[in-house]
């Protein structure tokens, strides 16, 4: 496989994994360009790992983490207003309850919240999160359970449990 073939299929999936990582279009934008300029400069190693896709999502991921502990990442999403929603069955519910899991994320630590993204978006299981992370699966459920827990405490327990 070629890196532009790699980038057609791979490359959506990418930048929606980095949108759920930073919440904001720009940076997701700007991390999997990140991410993928890395790849092509090591295409050879990536091209011969067992699972390519699994090799970019960890340089893009140990990219966010990077980025996240510099101090110019100080930025954060603008909160969006709470609404009245209405029924159950109004569509602006679903998406009030994802802006408000959004904005719930954006106030985890970031490893906290790339485990959860990873496990809840991205659909990995521990092993893969922790190959992901480069990190003990034990470490990935501790940092779940503590993410899940500050979540709950944070006043949105049904919505925690409405995203798996």
């Amino acid at each position: 496989m070629t890196f532009e073939e790699f980038v057609g299929e791979q490359g959506d999936a990418l930048l929606r994994l980095s949108y759920v990582l930073t919440g904001d279009r720009h940076l997701a934008e700007d991390l999997t360009q990140t991410a993928l300029a890395d790849a092509y400069r090591h295409w050879r190693k990536v091209a011969v790992a067992t699972n390519p896709e699994a090799y970019v999502r960890r340089m893009l991921v140990n990219a966010h983490l990077s980025w996240r502990r510099r101090r110019w990442t100080t930025e954060r999403p603008v909160e969006v207003g709470e609404t009245d929603a209405g029924t159950l069955a109004d569509p602006g519910e679903g998406i009030a309850s994802r802006d408000a899991m959004r904005v719930l994320l954006t106030g985890l630590a970031p490893r906290a919240r790339t485990v959860l993204v990873l496990r809840y978006y991205a659909d990995l299981d521990d092993r893969a999160i922790a190959e992901a992370m480069g990190v003990s699966e034990s470490s990935v459920r501790a940092t779940a359970s503590r993410a899940l827990a500050a979540l709950r405490i944070a006043g949105t327990p049904h919505a925690v449990e409405e995203s798996r």
